[in-house]
């Protein structure tokens, strides 16, 4: 048995994202919202991740995602906080005030309320950004897990974003980033 606090699933696979971004020499930052910091927390479960972890903002308010990512009020009052705009804003913020190599965002609709027929409970955003990337590039996916309960979505979005922090993972490429 584990003395993690976190599920073994999610240790594991943080485990991997700090073993694999230390052998490629990169250091990561996570900007979470619907997750609460959970990937932050399964990154510092891994003794010896401050070398590879930079930092975690959790901003689950819109104005936390202004002050401390840098996300426009007209992004967010335009699109949405759970929208492909956000998401691209808060990743870049988040590698920018880190000065990290790579950075995930995540944001989306735990439940169990707040969901629409456009965003139903379920909907998790995330974007990736990289250092000296194109900032015009945007690195943005939407899943849809379903109403599976709050938790569900939360561990299932912080499975995705960790994904996301591995070496070459894929992305899709979304539509309506600024």
């Amino acid at each position: 048995m584990s003395d993690a606090l976190l599920p073994d699933d999610l240790v594991a696979l943080a485990r991997r994202v700090i073993d694999a971004n230390r052998a490629a020499g990169r250091r990561i930052a996570v900007a979470e919202s619907c997750t609460g910091g959970l990937v932050s927390a399964a990154l510092t479960e891994i003794p010896g991740s401050s070398d590879v972890f930079l930092a975690g903002f959790v901003t689950y308010a819109d104005e936390a995602k202004i002050a401390a990512l840098g996300v426009a009020q007209d992004v967010i009052e335009t699109f949405g906080a759970v929208s492909l705009a956000t998401a691209w804003a808060m990743a870049h913020g988040a590698a920018a005030k880190a000065n990290a190599d790579i950075a995930v965002a995540i944001t989306g609709i735990a439940g169990p309320s707040g969901g629409s027929d456009r965003k139903p409970v379920g909907t998790v955003i995330f974007a990736r950004a990289l250092k000296n990337d194109d900032p015009d590039k945007a690195l943005t996916d939407e899943k849809r897990f379903g109403d599976i309960g709050r938790g569900g979505i939360r561990h299932q979005a912080a499975l995705c974003a960790l994904e996301l922090l591995l070496p070459d993972a894929p992305l899709g490429e979304g539509t309506d980033a600024p």
